[in-house]
């Protein structure tokens, strides 16, 4: 595969085919990532995405091309990493019917980002039209400003 046609950077993809070889070969490599490990990392690496900041809002724009909502999970792990994943499965050949070529992506797409500290976890929307999944996280009102405090000065 031609990691050019993907968009990625050779030595990451590079990287993640060297890892993957080696997690292929019968030795285990000491402190080796493990498969699941690579799987998602090369998921995330594939997944486009673009996130962008409103007064109001954090909104993430994740390409989710022909999956259904039913096939996308959206959710916060540790109370401030979400995480958008989802699967698309090959098609099954139809009787008659064999590939010529595939080129369109199929398997895991996930990606995870940190929210900021101002990130209301409890307000979070997504909508999935057309292939692409707009998840809208919420800000919380910012903090109001300490007033200064009054001491009453006695006298003695």
């Amino acid at each position: 595969m031609d990691v050019r046609l993907l968009g990625l950077d050779a030595p990451l993809v590079n990287a993640l085919h060297h890892l993957i070889d080696a997690a292929d070969d019968g030795d285990k490599i000491a402190n080796a990532p493990t498969r699941t490990y690579v799987r998602d990392a090369k998921a995330m690496a594939a997944t486009p995405a673009d996130v962008k900041e409103y007064p109001n809002s954090y909104v993430f724009v994740v390409d989710m091309p022909g999956l259904k909502s039913g096939d996308i999970k959206v959710q916060v792990e540790d109370d401030n990493v979400l995480v958008v994943s989802g699967e698309r499965k090959r098609e099954e050949e139809k009787e008659g019917a064999r590939y010529v070529r595939m080129e369109r992506r199929v398997g895991k797409f996930m990606r995870k980002f940190v929210l900021p500290e101002n990130a209301n976890t409890d307000a979070i929307s997504a909508v999935c039209q057309d292939g692409v999944l707009t998840v809208t996280v919420h800000k919380l009102p910012p903090p109001e400003p300490k007033k200064p405090k009054v001491v009453e000065v006695k006298i003695v």
